[in-house]
């Protein structure tokens, strides 16, 4: 069974039906959006169309719309209207007279002016005119008209879910732009990712890095990368328990401000934390990722999918109250706190809907402060404001969370890989609750992943330096 849900129909005019001087027209509003759509479809990236400041030097003072698209909008009245479904394409001349802006709207208009009724092609006058009035692009289209009549369904366009992972990587970098760069301990940066991830993130001013770890080994990995080490401080030991001790030495003397986690193992370097007294708070550790996400409005934090395995009660009160000061940190006043589960009622028979029941009371308390928290929420309703209205959740939180918390390591470690490789993410972790931040990735992890975590962690430590000296980060 053929199932069509499109109830609206486009109706072509044939060649018989087509009579000298008879015209259509369509109108259209140019946005960003559509730029950036014809830049991605087309391949054409001149920044006179997507770079706002290059284009304010230019001869339009501004961002304008490619000249095609508006070519492209005369191909779309030709082929959908008049003549319509089963029109070809034989010539099109077209003139450009004024550029195209933002908001600017257009009436693309088509006028009849010649038939050839051997081969069945029609000629158009096409005129494109702004709100204004003003014309700015004309030309002349051959076309070969249908000779047979239809109705069709309309066809509507795919969706096109734009996404600039650089664009949203330099509103990040600009959070940090007046903040001067920290020393931090990159440990055991013993593959290129890690060694080029540090250095990244020093050419973005981000970190002041001290290398720990074999001395011989790195500037091998640099010679065989192409890193450039010139002026880079390194502290040479012999294998990762060393350097991951060294680190975990210079942060308790207040040499660095920042600890980087290298290519050893995460328990590695937490433990090390751990041992030092000196920089435990009484609050627990826990991981936070931040990711930008394609589909979902705003950055959206995940934690704790990295260091809990199955966290308490109690822990899962500091792994929310550290998620909730780093989201006001990042600029969110009040984020919405999201408790998943698999489902949102409470079953005695799913621990972590009672978790979550308990957080929100403890939040209402006031044991959890600075953050408004709902659940347990299942992921759809959490995110989605039609799943939290379909399942008839009335919440300030369902639909529009900026943090999920996650039951257990296990949920939260293939939720955030999921997000990050199948629905195109871009991902940043950190670990918060000790005396400084620690910058965590994975070591499949790209440049962009590694600089970005650098920045949260650059954050977190000025944000240390400055408010609370004693705090804990």
């Amino acid at each position: 069974m053929n199932l069509n849900l499109n109830t609206e129909l486009i109706e072509n005019v044939t060649y018989d039906e087509i009579a000298i001087g008879q015209s259509a027209r369509l109108q259209r509003t140019l946005t960003l959006a559509d730029i950036q759509a014809f830049a991605a479809v087309s391949g054409d990236t001149n920044p006179a169309h997507l770079d706002a400041e290059y284009a304010a030097d230019t001869l339009f003072h501004g961002v304008i719309a490619h000249g095609m698209w508006g070519g492209a909008l005369i191909s779309a009245l030709l082929g959908t209207q008049f003549p319509g479904p089963g029109t070809i394409y034989v010539d099109q001349a077209l003139h450009f007279t004024k550029p195209v802006r933002i908001s600017d709207t257009l009436t693309v208009t088509a006028t009849v002016v010649g038939k050839d009724d051997l081969k069945k092609i029609v000629e158009l006058d096409c005129q494109v005119v702004n709100q204004k009035g003003e014309r700015v692009l004309y030309g002349t289209a051959k076309v070969l008209a249908p000779t047979q009549k239809v109705r069709l369904p309309r066809i509507h366009a795919p969706l096109i879910q734009l996404f600039d992972p650089e664009a949203r990587f330099m509103e990040l970098l600009a959070r940090a732009k007046d903040m001067p760069a920290v020393r931090c301990a990159v440990v055991h940066p013993c593959d290129v990712e890690s060694l080029s991830g540090a250095i990244d993130s020093a050419r973005y001013k981000l970190i002041i890095p001290v290398l720990i770890g074999p001395e011989a080994r790195i500037r091998r990995l640099a010679e065989e990368g192409g890193i450039d080490l010139n002026g880079v401080e390194i502290v040479s030991v012999q294998h990762s328990h060393e350097a991951a001790e060294t680190a975990v030495e210079m942060a308790v003397k207040g040499d660095v401000e920042i600890l980087m986690k290298g290519s050893l193992h995460t328990d590695e370097l937490i433990h090390a934390v751990l041992s030092r007294v000196a920089l435990r708070t009484e609050r627990r550790m826990s991981h936070v990722f931040r990711f930008d996400i394609p589909m979902y409005s705003k950055p959206l934090l995940i934690t704790d999918a990295a260091l809990n395995i199955h966290p308490t009660l109690l822990e899962k009160v500091d792994i929310v109250q550290n998620a909730i000061n780093f989201a006001r940190l990042m600029g969110t006043t009040d984020p919405k706190v999201a408790i998943l589960s698999a489902v949102e009622m409470v079953n005695p028979n799913i621990p972590s809907t009672l978790d979550a029941a308990a957080l929100c009371k403890m939040a209402e308390r006031g044991q959890i402060t600075g953050g408004i928290l709902d659940g347990p929420l299942a992921f759809d309703n959490a995110i989605s404001p039609h799943a939290a209205l379909v399942k008839h959740i009335t919440s300030s939180v369902a639909g529009d969370a900026d943090i999920l918390v996650v039951p257990d390591l296990e949920s939260g470690n293939m939720l955030s890989k999921q997000l990050e490789y199948m629905a195109g993410a871009n991902s940043a972790g950190l670990v918060l609750g000790a005396r400084l931040p620690i910058a965590l990735t994975s070591r499949a992890d790209g440049p962009m992943a590694r600089v970005s975590s650098a920045l949260l962690a650059r954050l977190a430590a000025y944000n240390a330096r400055r408010d609370h000296p004693r705090s804990t980060w």
